[in-house]
């Protein structure tokens, strides 16, 4: 709907429903013509609200009115207060990710580092997963390589063990680690846990961004072991000095009251997309930024603020004390009065006009306006190169949702099949999808090819939404095997369909083939190489999908096959042990005082896991070999 213009008729109901709307506080939903929610807000009066979306000619901002244009139904709940609304707007948001809210990436996709202070002589670890666990986690982090740069620093200055739990236990002599002088070796020397837990604070302390205030601590130990004529005390005292300080270095003092503060700054497109910058600041220094990319939004900058500073704190233990903005966040009040009682103090939320903080606002604008620009010449680059693929094959449309699969199996066992999405060129987590195949005895890629796309395409409601092209890792006979389920499906028109096949050196090929139906010879893509690259990109995801899922399935069924054996463990006390121990190979090398502490396990239950476990020789299952293109395929 373009603004200016009358709404669609079926908004008429929607305007005389949204003017007998409660004019009280609340939170609002709003549906397409399939009931899926397309976006979730609140209001202090939900009848001037709803008015607003579909009062006569349609709201004047163009991104608000394409999601109008979209909207057949709406639902309100009522609450008490606007602070219940709020809470009931991020918890349905978050239960329901909508198209055109912000939704923060979900902290358990980012690497974070986990430490068990439970744990005889703890270490840290990098996991995926926030548990309620009772460990303390760090981070997220912006990527993988960020966490194992850090990780690396932490055990070279603080020399903190390295070996999983099942190694410590069994280890008897000390490992390259110790022997270059990289960890204190716990597992085989006698290193007082008080000392340990000295070095393993002063990590915590670091991670937390306290370096400056760490770098204080250890000067003043060394020089008093100085003064006390400990000279090798203060000299490992002194290396560890000058670790930190060299990283210290690189921070870049940017106030000078040295307080803790984040600051928050939003740039939007007129698209619809936008950045979100963020500036860690601890004791006066640059200790991390990060930007997130919002895809599609109709929020303005205040709303995308509010939401994102709510998202943000959600699953975070420190908040500090003040958070600087670009502009005034929507429902700021609300926002700081429940940050203060997550903090455990005031919270002050500012938006700086002048000064030293003012600067720092200004520092993360810029970090956002560069950010959104490189994501608008990405944008612009993927559609470019998505036009060019669409003449190149002759597609019927711009293949905006490609959908790549791929089939793994170890000798007909095990079967399964990925499917991987791509929308606009970039890969889209949330679209996929892993198939168990069953009744399967010998490799058939045609027959599961065929059953997982009647899967996916036969009923109307899972099939939406389709894709514009259908990638199967595969040559002529998976092509043809795809190609058939379509015509069955009534899809051959509405669906591009290709395969892409490895090259074969030994028949003197040098690159993949790509096949079309009805074309008898692989596409030549002469200079457009990038093209052939892009659609090997997605054929690699959906290897990499299915390889990765059957060896799941494979390691679950070879774990669960020992102790499934034992009489009186069930499935529940299973998941609790492997949960612990995080995996057979640890529960076999534990103690059963250990074992037996798992809740609903118990002494008896406890020695037979045990007993059971080493008759067994147990531990996790030997690495797999088989390379990726031979036997899991």
């Amino acid at each position: 709907m373009i603004p200016g213009e009358a709404p669609p008729a079926e908004s008429e109901p929607l305007a005389q429903r949204a003017a007998e709307a409660p004019a009280a506080p609340g939170v609002y939903l709003l549906r397409d013509g399939d009931g899926r929610i397309l976006y979730v807000g609140k209001a202090a009066r939900l009848r001037d609200r709803l008015a607003a979306y579909f009062r006569a000619g349609g709201p004047a901002d163009p991104r608000i009115a394409a999601l109008v244009g979209r909207v057949r139904d709406f639902e309100v709940i009522l609450t008490r207060n606007e602070k219940e609304a709020l809470l009931l707007e991020s918890t349905l948001i978050k239960r329901h990710r909508p198209r055109y809210n912000v939704v923060l990436k979900d902290d358990k996709r980012y690497p974070s580092l986990r430490l068990d202070w439970n744990e005889p002589y703890p270490r840290f670890t990098i996991v995926r997963r926030i548990g309620g666990d009772g460990a303390a986690y760090f981070g997220p982090f912006a990527s993988a390589r960020a966490v194992r740069e850090t990780l690396k620093l932490i055990n070279r200055t603080f020399k903190l063990r390295k070996c999983r739990l099942s190694e410590f236990r069994t280890r008897t002599r000390p490992c390259l680690h110790c022997q270059m002088n990289g960890c204190l070796a716990p597992c085989c020397r006698d290193v007082p846990e008080a000392e340990y837990r000295r070095q393993l604070e002063e990590a915590v302390l670091f991670l937390k961004g306290r370096a400056p205030e760490l770098i204080r601590r250890i000067r003043r130990e060394m020089e008093e072991a100085a003064a006390r004529e400990e000279f090798e005390r203060a000299a490992r005292l002194r290396d560890k000095l000058r670790a930190l300080e060299r990283t210290t270095e690189k921070q870049v003092a940017v106030s000078t009251d040295f307080a803790d503060r984040d600051v928050f700054a939003a740039a939007l497109s007129a698209e619809g997309a936008a950045v979100v910058t963020h500036l860690e600041i601890r004791e006066g220094h640059l200790a991390g930024s990060r930007n997130v990319e919002v895809p599609e939004t109709i929020a303005s900058e205040e709303e995308l603020l509010g939401l994102f500073i709510r998202q943000y704190y959600e699953n975070r233990s420190f908040v500090p004390e003040e958070i600087l903005v670009s502009v005034p966040p929507a429902d700021g009040a609300l926002i700081a009065e429940l940050l203060s009682g997550k903090r455990g103090g005031g919270v002050r939320l500012a938006a700086p006009q002048r000064g030293d903080k003012a600067r720092l606002v200004a520092l993360a604008r810029r970090n956002a306006e560069s950010a959104l620009q490189e994501l608008r010449e990405r944008r612009a680059g993927c559609a470019e190169l998505l036009a060019r693929l669409k003449e190149r094959l002759s597609l019927r449309r711009t293949p905006r949702r490609i959908e790549g699969i791929d089939h793994s199996s170890l000798m007909g066992k095990q079967p399964v099949v990925g499917l991987v999405c791509f929308v606009d060129g970039a890969p889209d987590p949330a679209g996929t999808r892993r198939y168990r195949l069953a009744g399967f005895t010998t490799p058939d890629d045609y027959a599961a090819l065929a059953e997982v796309l009647r899967r996916r395409l036969a009923d109307e409601e899972r099939r939406r939404p389709l894709p514009d092209l259908l990638l199967v890792d595969g040559g002529k006979g998976q092509l043809h095997a795809a190609l058939a389920v379509l015509r069955e499906l009534g899809l051959e028109e509405t669906v591009d369909l290709l395969a892409i096949a490895k090259k074969d050196p030994l028949r003197g090929e040098s690159r993949d083939k790509v096949f079309l139906p009805g074309r008898a010879n692989p596409v030549a893509f002469g200079r457009d190489q990038d093209l052939l690259l892009f659609l090997q990109r997605v054929r690699d995801e959906a290897h990499r999908c299915a390889v990765g899922y059957h060896r799941r399935r494979r390691r679950a069924e070879t774990l669960g096959s020992i102790l499934d054996e034992i009489p009186g463990l069930g499935a529940a006390r299973k998941r609790r042990l492997l949960q612990r121990f995080q995996g057979v190979e640890a529960l076999a090398a534990a103690s059963p005082d250990e074992v037996a502490a798992v809740p609903g396990i118990g002494p008896r239950l406890a020695a037979a896991v045990l007993e059971r476990l080493r008759a067994s020789g147990g531990g996790d299952p030997p690495p797999d070999g088989t390379p990726e293109g031979g036997g899991a395929q």
